[in-house]
């Protein structure tokens, strides 16, 4: 296959990414404490033990979507012997730091996308590597002994590459887990490309999918051709970025990009770096406020969220604290005020004093469709009316007005100690962060 002659060749760029994505997170988490469940069939439930967040390879065989509730496949669980369990985001957020902990030990330039990717800029530690595939084979490997959770690496000289990479890797096991398209020969690349739908692309959701394949652009090689200035005056600059970083051209933020219906993340680097517990909670706050307007967005509401503090990575000389905690709500929801005080409640347990912060962001997880949202027998419906006009009112004030015109006064002394109980009639133990839900060997 062919590309246009004018086309930049993918392989010019110096960075070089790698993203680690840990396969079936939520499922692999509880696999590791119970091994029993390794080839079992399984789900994770939402808040409450609604739907499937999170099915195992299985499960996924059997034709189970994601988000499909429970009741609905209780006849199918009972035939094929598929094992339920509540979500346990203690567990999880913990997993998730320790994956981040292990990924360090191989370069302290990494980036949080999601409770279970981080992208590694990974230039400059190949040295000690034959190539990319033995460094991403070290990585799967010291991430399974140190974790137990199997993860796949995509590499390549953007972070949509990376992602594309990633996949490539997951779908296919002839990549055995690492796939780095930049040492591949233009001619298969191009070739993988075409054979992959565009809606794979990172940041392109369902509705974006279909307005490409209405024009033509079916395959992710069809993007690669398309010109990045006509696809800016049809879409936007992140569109025009995502056809540059395809051709190899790293431009994208994270926060540029999200995944629709998935995660929402936001996060920015400070102007300043900061030491302050009252500073990284206004910041906390204000990224809180932009990821529940998108989230009302898309008509959403999301049933948990991770907030993440970091130093800077390329000061070495200094000391490094990054850490991050996923604090699960009692129930979905896509209020700003209760996001707020759940982000600076978690903000509160990560945060320590005498380092100097470069960076702070949260993440929405298990975000779901709003009208599809099993409801709570005890819910105040009236609060709840309320609840919604007020946040219609701020988005419209916003939209008017500009963004953040009006937001909370939140601050870091005043957050609340709240306790974020759910109905989960089968969660697993926390079997590392209490010491009374140790794993037990006999």
């Amino acid at each position: 296959m062919n590309a246009p002659q004018k086309l930049p060749t993918t392989h010019s760029a110096a960075a070089l990414f790698a993203l680690v994505d840990v396969n079936n997170f939520y499922v692999s988490c509880e696999r590791v404490f119970q091994p029993k469940l390794e080839t079992v069939p399984m789900v994770v439930l939402s808040n409450n033990d609604g739907c499937a967040v999170a099915r195992s390879a299985e499960v996924k065989a059997l034709g189970v979507k994601m988000g499909m509730p429970w009741f609905q496949m209780k006849d199918l669980a009972q035939k094929h012997g598929i094992t339920a369990y509540s979500s346990n985001y203690t567990l999880y957020g913990d997993m998730s730091n320790r994956v981040v902990q292990a990924l360090k030990t191989f370069t302290p330039k990494i980036e949080i996308y999601s409770i279970d990717e981080s992208f590694l800029q990974i230039e400059s530690v190949l040295k000690r590597y034959r190539d990319t595939v033995e460094l991403g084979q070290s990585i799967r490997q010291t991430i399974k002994d140190t974790t137990g959770l199997p993860v796949c690496v995509g590499i390549g000289a953007s972070k949509t590459l990376a992602k594309l990479a990633n996949h490539l890797a997951k779908k296919h096991a002839s990549f055995s887990g690492v796939c780095d398209v930049q040492a591949m020969p233009k001619e298969e690349l191009y070739q993988w490309m075409s054979e992959t739908e565009v809606g794979e692309v990172w940041g392109i959701g369902r509705q974006l999918n279909k307005k490409l394949k209405a024009q033509g652009i079916h395959s992710v090689f069809d993007l690669l051709c398309a010109s990045p200035q006509a696809m800016r005056q049809q879409y936007g600059v992140v569109m025009e970025r995502l056809c540059y970083e395809l051709r190899g051209t790293s431009c994208l933020q994270l926060e540029e990009v999200a995944a629709d219906k998935q995660q929402i993340i936001a996060s920015r680097s400070f102007g300043k770096l900061v030491t302050s517990q009252a500073e990284l909670a206004q910041s906390v706050a204000t990224h809180v406020a932009r990821a529940a307007e998108k989230l009302r967005g898309q008509d959403g509401v999301t049933g948990a969220l991770t907030v993440f503090i970091q130093t800077n990575p390329f000061k070495q000389y200094e000391p490094q604290h990054h850490q991050s905690i996923t604090i699960p709500l009692a129930d979905p929801t896509d209020n700003t005020l209760t996001l707020t005080n759940a982000a600076l409640a978690g903000l509160k347990q990560i945060y320590q004093p005498n380092f100097r912060y470069k960076k702070a962001g949260v993440i929405l997880n298990c975000i779901s469709d709003k009208p599809s949202v099993q409801q709570s027998l005890f819910e105040d419906l009236e609060s709840k009316g309320k609840s919604a006009h007020l946040m219609k009112v701020m988005d419209e004030i916003n939209t008017r007005f500009g963004n953040a015109a009006i937001q909370s006064a939140a601050s870091g002394t005043q957050d609340s100690k709240k306790a974020w109980q759910m109905r989960s009639n089968n969660r697993s133990p926390n079997y590392t962060t209490k010491w009374d839900e140790l794993p037990i060997a006999r």
